[in-house]
């Protein structure tokens, strides 16, 4: 099954990208994104690109700008996700046939964001706004629009998100930070995936 996760690999390098990747994708999440001010992300993409990309969603974070974009098609990816809402950065994502995840943290950024084109929200930074923050937003979004939370979000609380409305989440540092080995993200991986599928039934 494919989970509403997105694995967010911040500081990750190219030569331990696949590894990590394949440790990932055997937990159970099969969405990837590297930010843009990790190492070398553009290498680092093109290689999950080229091993996983049949079977996993890749792509880049802290996209900010259509330049970038351009760059993430380039090397393969598929995923573009921001920190903000840039109608031109959507708008280009789309166009390129790629999925667009925008930051949003107001209903006036979401239905800019909407109407721009977005794939999904992302509702960032999710410890600020929190559940009820959620909760409050959803009431006057399309039900249709999959909306998911990004940081203050985890293994802990997610039943708490999905009940205020949360359709699914962007895990950063419970899954990996800078430096750490295989063996700690895929028992981390396994542990985010089985608290998911706890909090879904």
């Amino acid at each position: 099954m494919s989970r509403a996760l997105i694995a967010i690999l911040r500081g990750v390098k190219p030569d331990e990208v696949v590894a990590i990747g394949d440790a990932i994708l055997a937990a159970g999440i099969d969405k990837i994104e590297v930010p843009l001010n990790s190492p070398e992300p553009l290498k680092s993409i093109e290689l999950l690109a080229q091993a996983f990309g049949d079977k996993a969603l890749v792509g880049a974070g802290t996209v900010l700008d259509v330049t970038s974009v351009d760059a993430v098609a380039n090397v393969g990816g598929k995923l573009i996700v921001s920190p903000n809402c840039d109608a031109d950065v959507i708008s280009r994502t789309v166009a390129l046939d790629l999925e667009s995840w925008p930051g949003v943290f107001t209903p006036t950024e979401a239905f800019a964001a909407i109407k721009a084109g977005a794939t999904g929200l992302k509702l960032f930074p999710g410890n600020m706004a929190g559940p009820e923050g959620l909760r409050a937003m959803r009431a006057v979004l399309p039900k249709n629009m999959p909306f998911y939370a990004v940081g203050g979000a985890g293994p802990e609380n997610f039943g708490d998100w999905m009940a205020a409305g949360a359709d699914g989440f962007g895990i950063g540092s419970a899954l990996y930070k800078s430096g750490m080995i295989v063996s700690e993200v895929s028992e981390n991986a396994t542990e985010i995936v089985a608290a998911y599928d706890r909090a879904l039934t």
